[in-house]
């Protein structure tokens, strides 16, 4: 069966060659879907995936219920028209395209600095209106001059390159760029914003739009700045508090700013800071150039095939990266720790509270965040109606107030690799640990303090008891009167005479008169019926 994708923003026709020659992917392009958010819904509820430029908006309503849909891809940069979080819940990837416009976005961003600084745009409409006033636009060239990049990411970096060219000095604010790889591009990246404004005669912004970003240049922001500095945006709208600018663009402390987005878009027509004097402005011009538009285009195209066609998942903004190679790689380990997180959620008793996870040996070479998220599905999926996947489940976790950690343990231990999943209700703590036999085999190996070589498929009665002869033939009795056939048995005990755990496999569940009839036993501690996947198979999500 075919993967349906739906267009619902123009795409230039190199992508949609693109994808449309992809085996296995039909696509459907309809951008009048991107206004009509009930047909949107609608169209969606039949796709697999889709791609989206900025007029179409994906909010939490929108995704809601949408239970076939895998993937969204962002033909361009920023997903702020996407609802994340939501799209997390409902188990969906969502990538961009982050380096099809990075050039595209820099180069406007250089030339509405230019243009700004040399007040090209004044002096084309007075020159046109039939004026010759040179003395009025004299400007102020960029050598020698400071440039304060607020996010270092592609294409501020981008910028900075450009801006050296020009004889510039740039200083920047990005906390996710280390001080020598700074240093190696020239660039001194300060700690802290009131650091920066001070020092730049221009400041240009590259930074996602999050809550934390928001109003990134306030009034108190403005007030720290150079007089005569001169702002660019070519970012995001929402990232300069308007109102604060406009004041300071009339009280003459900032001499110019060029905006290229604004929020909402299209602004008001009598929006205060396009009809003001001191202000460039251009319609959300940062990606509009024939080599970005096709650039992008390819990029999601391309993103959809390697999704769809070989598992891989790139420039995710909700999920590590992960190529059919590495899901091949770590496959019996993902299977292992989403038994490991089912088995928790049939023996614990009371309300979850956390989650650790241990890895030793092998497995923690690995990338062991894909291994924790398989846990957290398995942990997860026998209590929501909602479908679980490698995306969602640490955020489903979080949303129930249940934290999941992980950690790497610096001692071999006694097998090649181990999983040791230990998780805390409001009543007690639960211990399970798993490993890998050969290339193939899943064994549970641990349960609490005792020790095993367990199958942990199929349906599983764990019992504790006290470690006394005749049991385990009562066991097989009882079972056996009640028509259950036992396939595997595994018992662990620390002492002899003491208390002891058992792991039987079972080829069906018990009665309720079977099981009443092995808790009547005076050395039978406790009884729990879990029910694990069958041998071999593996979760939609990884098969």
């Amino acid at each position: 069966m075919a993967h349906r994708v739906l267009v619902t923003d123009k795409l230039a026709e190199e992508g949609l060659a693109r994808l449309k020659a992809e085996p296995g992917i039909e696509v459907v392009v309809d951008t009048k879907l991107a206004k009509d958010v009930p047909a949107l819904r609608k169209a969606l509820g039949e796709a697999d995936g889709i791609v989206i430029r900025s007029g179409t908006t994906l909010t939490a309503e929108v995704l809601e219920g949408q239970s076939r849909l895998k993937a969204i891809v962002r033909a361009g940069v920023g997903v702020d028209n996407i609802d994340v979080p939501a799209a997390t819940r409902r188990g969906i990837v969502v990538m961009n395209t982050p380096g099809g416009n990075t050039v595209s976005t820099a180069e406007h961003a250089m030339d509405l600095m230019l243009s700004l600084a040399r007040n090209v745009a004044p002096a084309n409409d007075s020159l046109k209106a039939g004026k010759w006033d040179r003395n009025k636009f004299t400007g102020t060239q960029l050598e020698g001059k400071t440039l304060g990049i607020i996010g270092l990411g592609r294409v501020g970096l981008t910028v900075a390159a450009r801006a050296q060219a020009f004889g510039m000095s740039v200083v920047g604010h990005d906390p996710f760029l280390s001080a020598d790889r700074a240093q190696e591009l020239g660039i001194e990246n300060l700690q802290h914003l009131d650091d920066l404004w001070p020092r730049c005669d221009f400041i240009t912004l590259h930074t996602p739009m999050t809550a934390e970003t928001r109003n990134i240049i306030d009034a108190a922001a403005i007030e720290k700045m150079k007089t005569g500095v001169r702002i660019i945006n070519c970012a995001r709208g929402g990232l300069i508090d308007e109102p604060a600018l406009l004041e300071a663009l009339n009280a003459g402390k900032v001499a110019g700013a060029a905006i290229d987005v604004f929020e909402p878009e299209p602004p008001p027509a009598d929006h205060p800071l396009v009809k003001h004097p001191s202000v460039l402005v251009t319609p959300h011009l940062g990606a509009s150039t024939e080599e970005a538009q096709v650039n992008v285009a390819i990029e999601a195209a391309r993103l959809l095939a390697d999704f769809f066609g070989r598992g891989q998942i790139q420039f995710s903004v909700n999920m590590p990266k992960l190529d059919r190679a590495e899901l091949e790689d770590l496959g019996l380990y993902l299977n292992l720790a989403w038994r490991l997180g089912m088995l928790h959620a049939q023996m614990a008793r009371g309300t979850l509270k956390s989650a650790l996870l241990t890895y030793r040996g092998e497995i923690a070479q690995k990338n062991t965040k894909l291994v924790t998220a398989a846990f957290a599905a398995g942990l997860m999926e026998a209590a929501l109606d909602e479908q679980v996947n490698l995306v969602n489940a640490a955020s489903m976790a979080r949303d129930r107030g249940i934290s999941i950690e992980e950690r790497a343990a610096e001692a071999p231990g006694d097998f090649g690799t181990l999983i040791q999943a230990e998780v805390t209700t409001d009543r007690k703590t639960y211990l399970a640990s798993g490993t890998l036999f050969g290339k193939q085999f899943l064994r549970l190996v641990g349960l609490g303090s005792y020790h095993l070589d367990a199958h942990p498929d199929g349906i599983l009665m764990v019992f504790t008891h006290h470690d006394r002869p005749g049991l385990i033939g009562f066991l097989g009795k009882t079972l056996g009167d009640h028509g259950v056939n036992i396939a595997q048995m595994n018992v662990g005990r620390e002492t002899p005479g003491g208390e002891a755990i058992g792991v039987v496999n079972l080829d069906s569940a018990p009665s309720a008169a079977a099981l009443e009839a092995i808790e009547k036993h005076p050395d039978v501690l406790s009884v729990s019926i879990i029910k694990l996947p069958a041998q071999g198979a593996m979760p939609g999500w990884l098969s």
